[in-house]
């Protein structure tokens, strides 16, 4: 394995974090739904055992990593899946991990994250302060291992193998591969990694109103962070500020365009997943299937969604199923 942390991507590499991942988790469900007279195909990832994709680019890094940098620890930066990805792979492998999560983070996150072994270190999102400084300080306390939410070619590679399970799944009811894979984007490692997995297929990045920095950097060629004064959003998983020269340059040679989600379609994707697919998809999680439910999306007979995570507080979900009761 090559653990030079300066290496790019690849998709080599997604095809071995797939055989990994497929080795310690059976694959979720791809299911089908009607929209507009077509079926799409949703990719369940929120029936993952920390429930979200995040677990997928988790395991492939930390497997990678060399017996001493096992035992220094790793410290990860998350709003909260990518904290539960890190912390459920470092149990499992009896590696110490430390997570720099925001004040704000949901409740169900921060303590889904402490039960699995894992130490949290709050930050103050709201106040400005600087998640990336203290996970770099804390490294450099500890001796520990960086493993980046997004900008990390192991993670964008775990990532990936997401697409390559809904590639063979579609093969398999005799559909062939995706021609077009809609999903949510924060900082863009699941975006990069579907796009190295799937190199005939459009992908399309989906990120909440006013956090559309991933779709303002395909436009403008040029990373774009988002604005310092961004409203508030309930797509939590979502709020990056800034994507990562590794992650973009996959996504501009792959994705011509991102698409934006308000918070009422966010809304709406959530309780139509909850009626028709029995899901419980958390707001950042429900984001691609928001666009495409909102005519965002020209559909194909081939399309996949990626719903990516279901970690919702149980009082925020039933306050959005009960807005249309």
């Amino acid at each position: 394995m090559n653990t030079n942390p300066q290496r790019r991507p690849t998709r080599e590499g997604v095809v071995e974090a797939a055989a990994k991942v497929a080795a310690i988790l059976p694959r979720t469900p791809l299911l089908p739904l009607e929209v507009d007279g077509r079926t799409i195909w949703c990719k369940a990832e929120s029936l993952q055992p920390v429930g979200a994709f995040k677990i997928r680019g988790a395991w492939h890094r930390l497997t990678a990593l060399s017996d001493e940098e096992r035992q220094r620890g790793v410290v990860g930066v998350s709003s909260g899946n990518h904290a539960q990805g890190v912390a459920w792979a470092a149990r499992r492998l009896g590696i110490t991990a430390a997570i720099v999560m925001p004040i704000d983070a949901p409740e169900v996150k921060l303590a889904n994250t402490r039960a699995l072994g894992a130490e949290v270190v709050l930050y103050d999102r709201p106040g400005g302060e600087d998640r990336d400084a203290v996970s770099q300080r804390l490294c450099a306390e500890r001796g520990a291992t960086l493993v980046h939410a997004f900008g990390d070619p192991w993670i964008i590679e775990g990532q990936g193998s997401l697409g390559l399970e809904i590639a063979a799944q579609m093969a398999e009811i005799g559909l062939g591969e995706p021609d077009q894979i809609v999903t949510p984007c924060g900082g863009g490692g699941l975006t990069a990694g579907l796009a190295l997995a799937l190199p005939d297929a459009a992908v399309v990045p989906v990120e909440p109103e006013g956090w559309d920095d991933v779709g303002r950097s395909l436009a403008s060629g040029e990373i774009q962070r988002v604005s310092a004064d961004a409203p508030p959003t309930a797509c939590d998983a979502l709020q990056t500020p800034a994507t990562w020269p590794i992650n973009f340059e996959v996504l501009k040679a792959r994705c011509p365009f991102g698409l934006v989600a308000t918070p009422a379609e966010v809304r709406a994707a959530q309780r139509l997943a909850f009626a028709k697919l029995r899901l419980v998809i958390e707001p950042g999680g429900a984001a691609a299937l928001a666009a495409v439910l909102a005519g965002k999306v020209e559909l194909t007979d081939r399309t996949a969604v990626v719903l990516s995570g279901g970690n919702t507080d149980a009082e925020a979900f039933a306050k959005v199923l009960a807005e249309n009761a």
